[in-house]
């Protein structure tokens, strides 16, 4: 948080308004946000405190943020959305996720649906890393949130598109470590580790 707060300082110039933000009541910073001609800065301070607080009338704001160019504002984005528990939260960044015209912002919308692991999560993750698995896709790094995140949340629908990913040069590592993790009893036979106990019942 004080990361984030101090690049808003400094996109302001240190101005007045940075600090009447700062100090503002949760209703002044909702009504700033419907402000014509508000600053980009002073927008992303205030959705982005009333995202920490939970207050709701931050989710749109914060949404547009997470898709927005520049990564900072994304992550930070990111974290008051994880926070925020609004119910929306799943979707929109699935919706941001998978939109093959936006994968180069992908990168915190995919890990915030890790963080959240909604029911849209893996879903959205596989859909994700299918399209992205070419040894010389440029978005590599988004597709590397994506096995970390698959990890992450272990769901056995995974599995094939984790496979298929440890034949990427840069994603082998990673997709291997996420299959590891996946429920013992939902494995095949032949991938499982001789470590591992059987997990069917004896007869």
């Amino acid at each position: 948080m004080n990361d984030v707060l101090e690049r808003l300082r400094t996109e302001s110039g240190q101005s007045a308004d940075y600090e009447e933000l700062l100090a503002a009541d949760p209703d002044a910073l909702a009504a700033s946000l419907t402000h014509a001609g508000l600053p980009l800065w002073a927008r992303e301070l205030a959705a982005y405190r009333l995202g920490l607080a939970g207050d709701r009338r931050a989710f749109e704001s914060l949404v547009l943020l997470l898709n927005h160019r520049d990564p900072p504002r994304c992550e930070a984005a990111a974290q008051a959305l994880a926070v925020l528990g609004d119910p929306r939260t799943a979707r929109a960044a699935a919706a941001l996720a998978t939109n093959e015209l936006r994968t180069a912002y992908a990168l915190h919308p995919v890990r915030l649906l890790a963080a959240l692991r909604a029911p849209e999560s893996a879903p959205a993750l596989i859909r994700t890393l299918s399209r992205l698995l070419s040894p010389h896709d440029p978005y590599w790094r988004v597709a590397l949130a994506c096995v970390e995140g698959l990890g992450a949340l272990a769901d056995p629908r995974a599995r094939e598109v984790l496979t298929r990913a440890q034949s990427h040069p840069r994603l082998a590592v990673a997709a291997t470590e996420a299959l590891r993790g996946l429920d013992p009893a939902d494995r095949d036979p032949a991938d499982r580790d001789p470590a591992d106990p059987d997990p069917r019942p004896a007869d």
